[in-house]
């Protein structure tokens, strides 16, 4: 071999060690997008269970997506007030948004159905709704007319029926009571005669120890014994006919949601469905406990609403599904495939959990 061709040879050789060694060479890693988000909530800065979820969804984003995803969580007033939530989400103003779909029923009535309906779907029935039942899609089309996106994101469970300071012996007596109250329970109490307010988490006790609202319902004995209510009021009546099993929600705006990598919006429905199934977890475990605390320590009366004024707000919350659907075929569209199912689910309980918990033996 001549001199040229061996040095011809040997260049060759040191291009394909080069190549070879670039190739084996670790690369710098490429900085991955950071996003730094905000979340408003309609509840008190860290409430429990309610607040907690807001904050621990926004800690399972930031832990799945290492980092990437960052969300600062503020209580109701702490940077847009509780019921400007909704408006905040919708325009851009923060990113994502946390409460519960009956607060908005002034942008659209089909909203209610997303939380609760009275003497509707229990927790387990809501579940199986919006995400087996065709409920997500609706509430998919139907946020879309406001640039939002929304999971469940919690569920109170069954909740107690409220706090009175008088006993509840005839639909008469709530006749001019004024209650705090939310969603389709508020206007059937206002068919029965009552006066439905609505009012933020963190005034409730306040303005039912100045006798600003005669009686209100919050959630269960867990919140309701942190809350303080036994000191304002008397008597604690069950069952929460108008919220069988209300769901929470986490809401985001299409915008920003679309604008993020796939993996992302991934992590935030996994991170979502988490905290649904943690939210009920909580109140289940710690409701009896509470329950037992309020009536053997704060020596509260224990009430059970009578047979007949249930029958009545029955009553009362048939004529009102039947009206809401009337007046428009969106809310028609999602009462109908709510009340479909609900039928469906009910049939299959009869046989399964009723049929379980009548067992004499239990």
């Amino acid at each position: 071999m001549n001199r040229r061709e061996v040095l011809k040879k040997a260049g060759v050789g040191a291009v394909g060690l080069g190549v070879a060694g670039m190739a084996l060479r670790p690369r710098k890693a490429t900085a991955a997008k950071v996003y730094n988000w905000k979340m408003v909530t309609t509840w008190p800065p860290h409430f429990p269970v309610l607040g907690e979820a807001a904050d621990h969804t926004a800690k399972w984003i930031e832990e799945m997506s290492d980092g990437r995803l960052r969300i600062t969580v503020y209580g109701g007033g702490e940077l847009v007030p509780a019921m400007e939530v909704f408006d905040a989400v919708s325009s851009g103003t923060v990113e994502m948004g946390h409460g519960a779909a009956y607060y908005w029923a002034g942008k659209h009535p089909a909203t209610q159905f997303f939380a609760a309906v009275p003497f509707g779907l229990n927790a387990q029935g809501m579940n199986a709704w919006i995400v087996s039942g065709g409920g997500q899609e609706l509430w998919n089309e139907l946020y879309a007319r406001f640039n939002l996106i929304s999971w469940p994101a919690g569920n109170t469970g069954v909740q107690m029926g409220g706090w009175f300071n008088k006993e509840i012996n005839s639909v008469a007596d709530l006749k001019g009571l004024k209650m705090r109250i939310p969603g389709l329970g508020g206007k059937v109490l206002a068919k029965a005669g009552g006066n439905a307010v609505l009012v933020a988490g963190g005034e409730i006790y306040t303005n039912l120890d100045r006798g600003v609202i005669d009686a209100t319902e919050w959630v269960g004995p867990y919140h309701d014994n942190k809350m303080g209510f036994y000191k304002a009021a008397k008597y604690y009546y069950t069952p929460g006919w108008h919220e069988p099993g209300t769901t929470l929600e986490c809401m985001v705006n299409k915008q920003k949601f679309d604008a993020l990598p796939k993996d992302l919006q991934a992590i935030i429905v996994a991170a979502n469905f988490k905290a649904n199934m943690w939210s009920l977890c909580e109140f289940e475990a710690k409701n009896n406990q509470y329950l037992k605390e309020l009536v053997e320590q704060h020596h509260v009366q224990l009430r059970r609403f009578p047979d007949d004024v249930l029958a009545q707000l029955k009553k009362y919350s048939d004529e009102l599904l039947t009206e809401l659907a009337a007046a428009d075929p969106f809310t028609r569209k999602v009462c109908d495939s709510y009340l479909a199912f609900k039928k469906q689910y009910e049939e299959w309980n009869k046989v399964s959990e009723e049929s379980y918990a009548k067992l004499k033996y239990l």
